[in-house]
């Protein structure tokens, strides 16, 4: 099940003026880059990750709206909590794709009648549109998903996998990228169906293990299980100081070390978190907790910033401190677009560069300047 134009549905919902107009979200200025734009808007050439500038040329008449990714993660979460409470079992890939395994369903319901009926409800009770395709594996799904579109639905059955396949340009398998597309295409190799003619000792020496994944894909073979979504999938960390403390500028200290560890964490294993917890521990054992959901996010700033607060909240009274920790949950895959929502494009080239001075030298070969003195 697959968002259509999830963040301009959103933005439709709030104002509906904006239905059947070309628009844009993403940064206004020439600097600025498309997060998501309007099936009107494509018919123009213009599509998401391309510069701005752009699509003001291929489209003057647009109307740019810079997007607010708090509200798009609450209709995400609103998505979600239907699924999750109907679905035998859910993986949300990003935030506005979720697989469904709906093994074993087809002899209660018919797996087409009740992915039907469950559109229909997020659609009833969102007003958000959705477009889903029902097939073998997530590959042929996702594919049959994107030929549906907008805010519709197609199955592909076992048997009829290949014919739809086949007519299909490569650039619709999952995991084609742009130079790979441009390698194939100049071989002569345009539509899946002559992929499918290609031996499969000839992908993986022209395209090594990534040649093989392509090759079966065309031929609708995909094994990739469904993961789990849990709301509790986290990543976290605490500290227990070696004496109890009430210097709480060490400890906001400590707080934002421990931020910069795992918002690193969740960049390279390409995440991001749309809820934070912060965890204190008094000296006489007593521990308390307290979490907010958040927009999703990978910045440290961001992170830093809530973590703080929630530490401010939790703190209530004079007492030593024996230990802190934080934690990350409700993680999906994706990326930052920090540059669509803010002026803050220095910063997050700045994340980017640090990120490749750890990778390079470790975790710890750099730092920002006010935790230096810390031990963590």
């Amino acid at each position: 099940m697959d968002q259509d134009a999830f963040f301009v549905a959103v933005e439709i919902r709030k104002n509906p003026k904006l239905k059947g107009a070309p628009v844009i979200i993403g940064g206004t200025s020439d600097r600025g880059v498309v997060a998501s734009c309007s099936f009107e808007a494509r018919k123009y050439g213009v599509h998401s990750a391309m510069p701005s500038r752009m699509a003001r040329q291929l489209c003057p008449h647009a109307i740019f709206v810079r997007g607010n990714m708090d509200e798009y993660s609450k209709a995400s979460h609103e998505i979600t909590d239907i699924l999750i409470e109907r679905v035998p079992l859910l993986e949300k890939a990003s935030i506005d794709e979720h697989y469904i395994d709906m093994t074993g369903m087809e002899r209660f319901f018919g797996c087409m009648k009740f992915a039907r009926e469950l559109r229909e409800k997020i659609i009833k009770e969102t007003h958000l549109p959705i477009s889903f395709g029902l097939s073998v594996n997530k590959s042929v799904s996702k594919m049959a998903t994107n030929e549906c579109k907008p805010n519709g639905e197609k199955q592909v059955e076992k048997e009829a996998v290949r014919p739809f396949l086949n007519p299909l340009s490569i650039k619709k398998i999952p995991g084609l990228g742009d130079s790979t597309f441009i390698k194939l295409s100049e071989m002569g190799i345009r539509y899946i169906g002559k992929l499918t003619e290609i031996p499969q000792e000839m992908m993986f020496k022209m395209l090594g293990k990534n040649g093989i994944s392509l090759w079966q894909k065309a031929h609708g073979i995909d094994n990739a299980p469904i993961v789990p979504y849990r709301e509790q999938k986290s990543i976290g960390t605490q500290s227990t100081f070696d004496a109890d403390t009430m210097d709480i500028a060490s400890i906001k200290d400590l707080l934002l070390a421990m931020v910069n560890h795992l918002a690193f964490e969740l960049r390279q294993k390409k995440k991001l978190t749309a809820c934070i917890t912060v965890t204190i521990r008094y000296s006489n054992f007593e521990t308390v907790s307290k979490q907010a959901k958040i927009p999703y996010t990978s910045l440290d700033d961001v992170l830093v910033n809530k973590a703080h607060e929630l530490f401010d909240i939790l703190y209530d009274r004079r007492m030593l401190l024996r230990l802190v920790g934080v934690k990350f949950s409700h993680l999906v895959g994706g990326f930052e677009q920090i540059e669509l929502y803010s002026n803050r494009e220095k910063l997050y080239n700045l994340y980017q560069q640090m990120d490749k001075i750890r990778n390079r030298y470790g975790v710890d070969a750099i730092k920002v300047a006010q935790i230096m003195d810390t031990d963590y």
